[in-house]
């Protein structure tokens, strides 16, 4: 686990795609999960934007070098 988490860290502060879109992709996952959860209002009424911010990151991200 220490080594896959050393890589992502790594590809994090070089711009490489993979890692970014990963954590972009995780904050799409993480916003719908905040839209279909019924217990919490204030998760409810981020959702929208989380999942907005996931996806115009994994926009720009696509253009990254590889």
């Amino acid at each position: 686990m220490t080594g896959f988490l050393t890589r992502f860290a790594t590809g994090l502060a070089r711009g490489r795609r993979g890692p970014w879109e990963l954590l972009a992709t995780i904050l799409i996952a993480a916003g719908v999960f905040m839209l279909m959860q019924p217990f919490a209002l204030g998760l409810y009424t981020w959702s929208f934007l989380v999942t907005l911010a996931g996806t115009v990151m994994f926009i720009v991200v696509s253009h990254f070098p590889e």
